[in-house]
């Protein structure tokens, strides 16, 4: 007597492999069904199903759009039930979002970044004012620390008061009365973190002799 055997080789494709044949069974099996309500029914308890096969998704803001998207491209656009979501078209799902643009313009000053330079952009549409000053001072004080990270030697204010009228054209300047800074805080502001925390501890003093002298012990037994 002859045993059939039923190879994946000969079933039909899955279309979404992660959901596995069971799945794929139901939703042909709902798409069989006459009946418009009983299509429904069961296309919303196969929403169920998949929701729990594929629980990172929760996270999303469109999760349940997603399932009955999925719902969709396995019953190849076919299936005809009233779900709380148009159904999409082939198309739409395959389309690829736009390319975002890279800036072409070069950095000026490398080292202070592109941010900084937008930063510089913004202040020098302020109207001049308080607002403006602090603005001037915070990002002075930022392009302080950027130099320091790039170079660690001690720059002088001047350098940096000259590279923040030259990025902004004269429009963003500091009070004659405006510091800096000092360099010793910024570089100990950009150290700080828990790396060197971890770094700076100090090891326990007479741990390593005493290790030692457990294996010597040990040793001198046998």
């Amino acid at each position: 007597m002859e045993v059939p055997f039923d190879y994946n080789t000969q079933r039909p494709r899955l279309i979404i492999p992660e959901y596995g044949r069971n799945v794929q069974r139901m939703v042909q099996h709902c798409m069989d069904m006459p009946e418009r309500e009983a299509r429904t029914r069961t296309a919303k308890a196969i929403i169920q199903v998949i929701g729990r096969l594929n629980p990172q998704l929760r996270i999303s803001d469109n999760f349940e759009r997603t399932l009955w998207d999925h719902l969709w491209i396995m019953s190849e656009f076919k299936l005809d039930v009233d779900a709380p979501y148009p159904m999409p078209t082939p198309e739409e799902l395959d389309s690829k979002p736009e390319r975002v643009p890279y800036p072409q313009a070069p950095v000026k000053f490398g080292h202070y970044g592109r941010t900084v330079e937008r930063m510089i952009k913004q202040c020098a549409e302020l109207e001049a004012g308080e607002k403006k000053d602090a603005y001037s001072l915070v990002i002075a004080n930022l392009m302080k620390r950027q130099f320091l990270v790039w170079n660690r030697d001690t720059v002088p204010d001047t350098v940096i008061l000259k590279d923040l009228a030259e990025l902004s054209k004269g429009k963003v300047k500091l009070g004659a009365d405006a510091q800096l800074a000092h360099t010793a805080d910024l570089l100990r502001a950009h150290q700080a973190g828990p790396r060197n925390e971890v770094d700076n501890r100090k090891p326990r003093s007479g741990n390593n002799n005493n290790n030692r002298k457990r294996h010597r012990r040990k040793k001198n037994r046998y």
